[in-house]
């Protein structure tokens, strides 16, 4: 999981935002700041597409070299490598749509997202009665990588209806998304699965700020 906000990105103009909620996948490259590790590393770089479809034509590129007389047949085999990329990027790296139902159990994909809501709404509650906020609407918003075959990239950030905006969280309210967001049994690899099976890899958690219980805002002022 990579908490989205000025602290953790090295190029914060991306979250910038026109319209909630700002999705991330497929528009902008997220950089985290600090050290990251080699497997987190190639995990971000895995999301280029470009780069994927180079190595996906990487094989005919070889045969080309090795045997030249292929060179030019294969050059002139757009729709050949068109099928290949598609079968790689459609039927490898997601999840076809005729196995999207057998992923997981209806009943436990919709466990899975009350427990989705119950947690992002108690990580909201904590953040905004922690900011003495009275009003005002927030999102808890999820998202995460179509690219099934790989481990599970989730981007989690907050975002803001005042602005609109990607809320500038402080060191503290990042590790209360970290401890309270993903707690057993629900983790990024289940929800990743209820997304495959919904085709949906993005959840908008809306909470108000009036909503905040008296109890919240003494135990916010307390901490």
């Amino acid at each position: 999981m990579l908490i989205l906000t000025k602290a953790t990105v090295k190029n914060p103009k991306i979250l910038e935002v026109r319209q909630l909620p700002r999705k991330f996948f497929g528009r902008v490259t997220v950089w985290p700041k600090g050290r990251i590790g080699a497997t987190r590393y190639l995990r971000i770089v895995a999301e280029f597409q470009a780069l994927r479809y180079s190595l996906t034509l990487l094989p005919l590129i070889i045969i080309a070299l090795i045997w030249t007389n292929t060179a030019l047949p294969l050059s002139q085999a757009p729709i050949l490598m068109l099928l290949i990329i598609w079968w790689v990027e459609m039927r490898l790296l997601r999840v076809p749509a005729s196995k999207r139902a057998g992923l997981i159990d209806a009943a436990e994909a919709e466990r899975g997202l009350d427990l989705l809501k119950v947690q992002a709404r108690a990580v909201l509650t904590r953040i905004a009665a922690g900011r003495g906020m009275r009003a005002g609407l927030l999102h808890l918003v999820v998202e995460q990588s179509e690219l099934g075959l790989f481990a599970p990239l989730t981007y989690v950030s907050i975002q803001s209806d005042d602005g609109p905006k990607v809320v500038d969280l402080t060191a503290q309210e990042q590790e209360v998304i970290r401890t309270h967001l993903f707690q057993s049994p629900l983790d990024e690899g289940l929800l990743l699965r209820i997304n495959q099976s919904q085709n949906i890899f993005l959840r908008d958690i809306p909470f108000e700020a009036r909503t905040i219980s008296a109890h919240a805002r003494l135990a916010a002022a307390l901490a």
